[in-house]
């Protein structure tokens, strides 16, 4: 939903800054309070806290990138370069395990690609292309299968709400140097250090903490680390990807009624493609449960 939700943030004059800020805010406040309530037996370490922290800081890429990559581009289309964290994940897996992927898997990738140049008619002329909004997408997918890929290997021994927390001042940190940078600073201080295409001079809005940013943050960065952190370890990436992917249709479905954007007929037949790849991926795993 979020896509859609930054979408609409946006035609309200609210910024990139400001949108990050309010949603990372809000779902820090709720994970202090659910740790608070929720007794913890298991003691994090020092290199438990560092570690997830330094993991929680793909989360804040992850927002930064996505939503400018809203900015340039259709939502439909963003979420569809976001889910390129699905091949970005097999690349990863190899990499670290240091074994050359499946024939199933490289054909999987292959489909995930062709998929994803129909979903987002980059051969045609229906849809305006914008490298900048595709280059923030694919930055998205990347830093978001580093997220996928700490949830299920970092500190898994904690709670969910715990590592959530912690996972979440790593992104935050990412968020406020960004508005730091974009806007805070150029706007109180007149201190430009980033190119001024990025830099928005203007009072922060704080009417965004009570519309956008509790909307944001509950279905942004408050539920998916809690669900992730929960999930992941049970399901294991595999499995885990198979579920998470049914963000695709979702997304696209949001950005069609509430944006009124125009899907064609080919970007679903892509979706499909894109689907159809990921149970590929993963389906020596299907057939086992």
């Amino acid at each position: 939903m979020l896509a859609s939700f930054v979408k609409m943030a946006y035609k309200q004059g609210f910024t990139t800054a400001e949108v990050t800020i309010s949603q990372y805010v809000f779902a820090i406040i709720c994970l202090l309070v659910i740790n608070f309530f929720i007794k913890n037996t298991q003691t994090a370490t020092k290199k438990n806290i560092f570690k997830l922290i330094l993991s929680g800081t793909s989360m804040g890429f992850t927002s930064v990138l996505y939503y400018l990559c809203v900015k340039y581009i259709n939502a439909s289309i963003a979420v569809v370069l976001l889910m390129q964290s699905v091949w970005i994940g097999v690349l990863t897996e190899a990499f670290i395990s240091k074994k050359i992927p499946s024939f199933a898997k490289i054909i999987a990738v292959v489909f995930v690609l062709f998929g994803t140049a129909l979903a987002t008619s980059i051969f045609g002329s229906e849809i305006k292309f914008d490298f900048k909004g595709f280059l923030f997408g694919f930055l998205a997918a990347i830093s978001f299968s580093m997220t996928l890929y700490s949830t299920n290997s970092v500190a898994k021994h904690l709670n969910p709400f715990k590592r959530s927390l912690f996972m979440l001042f790593g992104g935050g940190i990412i968020v406020l140097i960004f508005s730091l940078l974009t806007q805070l600073l150029p706007t109180y201080l007149n201190l430009h250090l980033i190119g001024e295409e990025f830099i928005s001079v203007k009072i922060f809005d704080t009417s965004i903490l009570y519309t956008w940013g509790i909307l944001l943050s509950v279905f942004g960065t408050v539920l998916p680390p809690i669900l992730l952190n929960k999930g992941f370890p049970l399901t294991g990436v595999g499995l885990g990807s198979i579920v998470s992917a049914v963000e695709l249709p979702v997304s696209v479905t949001f950005a069609f009624i509430f944006l009124q954007e125009q899907v064609l007929f080919s970007q679903w037949i892509g979706i499909l493609i894109i689907l159809g790849a990921v149970l590929l991926i993963n389906w020596n795993l299907i057939r086992r449960k």
